[in-house]
């Protein structure tokens, strides 16, 4: 396929995944109750081989043919990214201070109880078949820890911003929590594909250069980026010259986070905690916050969904096999983070809305088991599997976090209402009720 025609599919291709995306991300709030987020993830497994695929799969093949993958794929890193960056803006590091001891517990304690099932559960997964050829029982356990243990933060920051959560307590316990989740999960994958023929210097620089990359960025960050904060007080608006730096200072970011095995979401989010916060972070978020929650981030949904083929999971075996899956990973993640929440001084009912939140697994382990199955680790009915596991904690999390929490909680005036109408759905915590000084 020419330049030509790949230009034509791709207008094409994104007319239909906006529409797809708005249209049952619409119908999952207005009917279900569920964040727009959730009816965007399912849109992207509509749109893939499981749905519409199998409905019409010539039409099908011939919107999404596999020469745009690259094109989507490149869109979808460059949408999660920059979303990941308005997450920072709005991200309290007044709060983060404040509950970095429980922060570190949740997390840590989220990541020790799911390795602990999946060490449990590997060799019986193992001897299904489940696994590609050659696996052993260490490398199953360290996959499985990993894909149980994540949590999806970028859909984790959309669900607290359209729960009302932004700039709470719980809300920046919860983000801190899920980025150290995901940062230690990653690594624990850079292990795993090191084993596989990669090299331990595959596992070395991603622990490496992500510490080193993060460590510079919050010790110094600040320092070298303030005279951006103080350019655009003086100027009393955000030139198009400022504009381009950020976005300079953004790619080059995720790249740091990309080279160094981790994942380029860690390096906008990063970016975005450290800016200046004012009328530089209120400015940022206005002018490009539309563009990626409605034209980038569904990009982010559909790559993942064209990748996933749920009919894998055809007989009561394997249904069965995905039911042990999903409540031992529901029940340590969420059991583990409310147990450490509660240990570190957090009242029940805070506990059990953190517990609800980090069991959110959503597309962030939709990548990992995408290159799980790419690189042979697992086999494609496991990845089935995880993917169904993926799609019923994102869905459970929203009900049940109101349920034990949120319900309660803006009937005693502490919650703010829900985020529906005023911005984009799932659009990033706001920073309009933040004053300058918020964690600067």
């Amino acid at each position: 396929m020419s330049s030509a025609e790949l230009s034509v599919v791709f207008f094409l291709q994104m007319a239909v995944i906006i529409a797809t995306c708005r249209a049952v991300g619409w119908l999952a709030k207005k009917y279900f109750g569920q964040p727009q987020v959730v009816g965007e993830m399912i849109a992207g497994v509509v749109l893939g081989p499981s749905l519409f695929g199998l409905l019409a799969p010539d039409i099908q093949a011939a919107l999404f043919p596999a020469e745009s993958k690259a094109i989507l794929f490149v869109g979808a890193q460059m949408g999660v990214g920059l979303y990941m960056f308005m997450v920072g803006l709005g991200f309290r590091r007044d709060h983060f201070k404040t509950n970095a001891r429980s922060a570190a517990a949740v997390s840590l304690a989220g990541m020790a109880a799911p390795f602990l099932v999946a060490i449990a559960i590997a060799p019986w997964l193992i001897s299904q078949g489940l696994f590609g050829e050659g696996i052993v029982t260490w490398q199953a356990m360290l996959f499985m820890g990993a894909a149980i243990a994540i949590t999806a933060f970028p859909m984790l920051a959309r669900i607290i911003h359209e729960r009302g959560l932004s700039g709470t307590r719980l809300g920046s316990l919860s983000l801190a929590a899920g980025a150290i989740d995901d940062a230690g999960a990653w690594c624990v994958l850079a292990i795993v594909l090191a084993s596989f023929g990669d090299g331990a210097g595959v596992a070395v620089k991603a622990i490496a250069g992500g510490a080193a990359f993060a460590a510079f960025m919050l010790l110094l960050g600040p320092r070298l980026l303030a005279p951006l904060g103080r350019k655009v007080e003086r100027d009393g608006k955000l030139t198009l010259e400022t504009l381009g730096i950020v976005l300079i200072l953004f790619m080059l970011s995720a790249w740091a986070m990309d080279a160094a095995g981790i994942h380029a979401v860690f390096g906008g989010f990063i970016l975005g905690v450290v800016m200046p916060r004012g009328l530089l972070s209120r400015e940022l978020k206005r002018q490009l916050e539309p563009f990626a929650v409605v034209v980038l981030l569904p990009m982010f949904f559909t790559f993942s969904g064209l990748n996933t083929q749920l009919t894998m999971v055809n007989s009561w075996s394997l249904l069965a096999v995905t039911a042990v899956i999903l409540a031992g990973s529901i029940l340590a993640k969420g059991g583990a983070c409310w147990a450490a929440a509660r240990l570190t001084g957090q009242d029940n009912p805070t506990a059990l809305g953190i517990g609800a939140l980090m069991n959110s697994r959503g597309l962030m382990e939709l990548i990992i088991i995408n290159i799980g199955l790419q690189r042979g680790v697992i086999g494609p009915a496991l990845f089935s599997m995880l993917v169904l596991m993926a799609i019923f904690t994102t869905l459970m999390a929203s009900p049940l976090f109101e349920w034990v929490y949120g319900r309660k909680a803006r009937e005693r005036g502490e919650l703010g209402a829900l985020n529906e109408e005023n911005e984009p759905e799932g659009a990033a915590p706001s920073l309009a009720a933040a004053s300058p000084a918020n964690g600067a």
